[in-house]
């Protein structure tokens, strides 16, 4: 069975990337506006990527708060944020939008976090699974 301090590990990245996520959405629905101006980016792909975000956030928080957390749903969770961390550099390769430096710094700081929270999820699958009994 895993310690306490593994699940903490794992139920801590899967929270902060509920709280990251929410956060982030709200922002990007409720500033679409104004933060095209200021990013570059276009507002109905801020706000959609915010209205992604949202529910995505809940359902990241919820398998977080689970008295045990379901394996396949955290496998989930890293798969939808790499997807969002290459989507991201794509964004900005692919030349379909013409953001600022602050707008680019943006993407790739936001790309950054979420491949962190990928990373702590597995890492967390991981610890769980090296000390489950055979």
């Amino acid at each position: 069975m895993p310690t306490k301090r593994s699940m903490s590990f794992l139920r801590l990245a899967l929270l902060g990337d509920g709280v990251a996520s929410e956060a982030t959405g709200l922002a990007m629905i409720a500033g679409a506006g104004l933060l095209e101006g200021v990013l570059g980016l276009p507002e109905s792909l801020l706000r959609y990527a915010g209205l992604f975000l949202v529910p995505y956030a809940i359902v990241v928080a919820f398998v977080g708060t689970r008295e045990r957390i379901a394996r396949g749903a955290v496998l989930a969770i890293v798969a939808v944020n790499l997807l969002w961390v290459v989507e991201s550099l794509a964004l900005l390769v692919g030349g379909w939008v013409a953001p600022t430096a602050l707008g680019t710094a943006f993407v790739l700081f936001q790309a950054a976090v979420v491949g962190g929270f990928a990373a702590a999820q597995w890492l967390g699958l991981r610890r769980d699974a090296a000390l489950s009994p055979a």
